[in-house]
């Protein structure tokens, strides 16, 4: 099995001798707490600025909570975010006919080729060097596919995707401690519907 969290530092070590400026990495982010560990880890390397599109997020109102727990975080590490509008629709049809399927199957694989895609199309439009997500810090996520689908993406794009497995090197401890000392808004559940109903995160 592929060592992404490795090959991210790999990436990192091919420019991070070189004079110049920081890489443009877009960063698509679920939810603050997850961004929290990563942005740490990842803002001294590169230029980054957060991405929020999550179509899949059950209600407006549970979309915008995020959304400004996001944007608190950002100011507090003094980033740029990019809040894109709700748009459940999107998700609904991408997900028709896998909505019985168990979490972790292809609905969920489905849901993250499409938050990829509008992050690397974001990147591409706005002079991006990398996209990456903060997906992969989480234990439930499935970080082989993601990345899978990263590489696929970065090919129909042409934008590099920064490989990665959050999680690695207590990624994901470390953003319930910096959720803490943020007071930041913690779900119980990744977003959907479906989640939600089996918490999910």
């Amino acid at each position: 099995m592929i060592n992404y969290d490795r090959e991210m530092q790999n990436v990192i070590a091919s420019f991070s001798k070189t004079e110049g400026k920081k890489p443009k990495l877009l960063l698509h982010a679920c939810c603050a707490p997850c961004s929290s560990a990563v942005i740490e880890r990842l803002k001294d390397v590169f230029d980054v600025t957060v991405y929020y599109y999550n179509p899949n997020i059950d209600t407006a109102d549970e979309y915008t909570v995020r959304a400004e727990e996001l944007k608190r975080l950002c100011k507090a590490f003094s980033l740029s975010a990019v809040i894109e509008k709700y748009d459940p629709e999107i998700f609904y049809e991408t997900v028709k006919g896998y909505e019985d399927l168990p979490e972790g199957d292809k609905r969920c694989f489905l849901c993250y080729e499409l938050r990829l895609k509008y992050a690397a199309k974001y990147a591409k439009e706005h002079n991006f060097d990398y996209f990456t997500t903060t997906l992969t810090i989480s234990p439930l996520k499935n970080a082989e596919k993601l990345n899978a689908i990263g590489y696929k993406t970065q090919e129909e794009f042409k934008v590099k995707f920064l490989p990665s497995d959050f999680k690695k090197r207590n990624g994901y401890y470390r953003s319930i401690e910096l959720s803490k000392e943020y007071g930041l808004y913690r779900q119980n559940y990744c977003g959907c519907v479906f989640s939600k109903n089996k918490n999910v995160l």
